[in-house]
C-alpha cells in the first residue's frame, strides 16, 4: 500500500515550526512598548504613533548580514547574528534623526533547526532591546527545495520615526564643519566575502570570537546627542564604506577630508591587510575600519558631543572635517 504524501514528508514540518513561532512570541513579548497593539486574529502586526509628535515622518529600512552568517555556521555560534540584523536595520534609520519604532524578522531555511533558530531569535530580541525598539512580528520560511539543512538567511525591517522639521539629510552641511567617528565594535556586518577570501575556515574559527563580534548598535547614545545638539549629517559606515557611505550625506560642492591617523586601527584590520596584500584604497572602500558611524557638526559642538558619547560608553574620535570640493568625494 502507497503511503500517503504529506507536507511534512515533503520536507516542511509545520508542528516544529508552529513549537519555534511560540518561542518567539515569548521572547518578542518582552521588547514592546505600549503602543504595540495586539490583537486576536489580525494578520499584520499593529503598533500607534504616539500624540506627543506633531508632524511625524516614518523612517523605514531593510537589510540583512550577508556571509557573516557563513561564518556562524562555521564556527557554531548563532547567538549574536540577531543582534547585527538588527543593528544593520536600526543604525540605518538612525541616520535621519529618526527613533526606531518597531522590527520584523525573516527567517528562510532548509530545514528548522530549534537550536540554531532560537539562539538567532534571542539576538534579534536582545537587539531591539539594544535599539529600545519592539519586536512585532517576522516570517520564518522552511524551504527544503531552496537551502540546504544547515543553511539559512536572515533579512530585517525597521521602521523610525522623526518630525519632519527635525530630518537629518545633510542639506545643512557646511565648507568647516567637523566629522566625529563613532567607534565600531569590530568589522561590523560587511566585507565577510573578502575576509573568508583572506582567512581559511580554519583560521575562520580560529578568530571566530573576533569575526562574529556584533554590530555596535548606536541608537541610544546618538538619540541622547541629538537631545542637545544639531547634527548636520550622518553616515553608518557599512557597504562601500567611506568612499561611499560619507558621500551619501554631502551636499553639492563639498568633499570630506579625513585624517586616518585620528583613531587607532583596530587590529583585526591590519591582519586583513596584511594577510590580504590589500590596498588602503580597498580597505576603507569595504570595511569600516574602527569607525561605524560618522556625524558631521559644527567645530563648536565637537567636544561637547564628544563627552556625550563617552557618557554612554562609546568611544569617539575627530576624524575629519568638510572643505570646498567640485565633486562629492573623500580625501583619506
Amino acid at each position: 500500500m502507497t503511503r500517503s504524501i504529506t507536507y511534512k514528508t515533503a520536507g516542511v514540518d509545520i508542528d516544529k515550526a508552529n513549537v519555534f513561532v511560540e518561542g518567539i512570541k515569548r521572547l518578542a513579548k518582552g521588547t514592546m512598548d505600549k503602543n504595540v497593539i495586539l490583537r486576536k486574529g489580525s494578520f499584520g502586526s499593529l503598533y500607534g504613533l504616539d500624540k506627543k509628535y506633531k508632524d511625524p515622518v516614518l523612517v523605514s529600512s531593510t537589510d540583512g548580514v550577508g556571509t557573516k552568517l557563513l561564518v556562524a555556521k562555521l564556527a557554531g555560534k548563532h547567538d549574536t547574528i540577531g543582534i547585527d540584523l538588527v543593528a544593520m536595520n536600526v543604525n540605518d534609520v538612525l541616520c535621519a534623526g529618526a527613533k526606531p519604532l518597531f522590527f520584523l524578522d525573516y527567517v528562510a531555511c532548509g530545514k528548522v533547526d530549534l537550536k540554531v533558530l532560537n539562539a538567532v531569535m534571542r539576538g534579534i530580541a536582545k537587539g531591539c532591546e539594544q535599539a529600545d525598539c519592539s519586536l512585532i512580528g517576522g516570517e520564518t520560511a522552511e524551504m527544503p527545495g531552496l537551502y540546504k539543512k544547515g543553511d539559512y538567511d536572515l533579512a530585517g525591517f525597521t521602521v523610525g520615526v522623526v518630525e519632519k522639521d527635525k530630518i537629518i539629510d545633510g542639506s545643512a552641511i557646511r565648507e568647516g564643519d567637523h566629522v566625529i567617528g563613532l567607534a565600531s565594535s569590530g568589522i561590523h556586518s560587511n566585507g565577510y566575502s573578502l575576509v573568508r577570501k583572506v582567512f581559511s575556515p580554519a583560521e575562520q574559527k580560529k578568530y571566530a570570537a573576533e569575526l562574529l563580534k556584533p554590530t555596535r548598535i548606536y541608537v541610544k547614545p546618538v538619540l541622547k546627542v541629538l537631545e542637545k545638539f544639531n547634527v548636520k549629517g550622518m553616515a553608518h559606515i557599512t557597504g562601500g564604506a567611506f568612499y561611499e557611505k560619507l558621500t551619501k550625506v554631502l551636499p553639492k560642492g563639498k568633499s570630506f577630508l579625513i585624517y586616518k591617523e585620528a583613531w587607532p586601527l583596530p587590529k583585526i584590520f591590519q591582519m586583513i591587510q596584511k594577510k590580504g596584500r590589500i590596498s588602503s584604497y580597498e580597505m576603507f572602500r569595504t570595511f569600516n575600519m574602527g569607525i561605524g558611524m560618522a556625524l558631521v557638526v559644527s567645530k563648536k559642538d565637537v567636544k561637547p558631543i564628544q563627552a556625550v558619547l563617552k557618557a554612554e560608553g562609546v568611544a569617539s574620535f575627530e576624524i575629519g572635517q568638510v572643505i570646498k570640493g567640485e565633486k562629492r568625494k573623500i580625501i583619506i
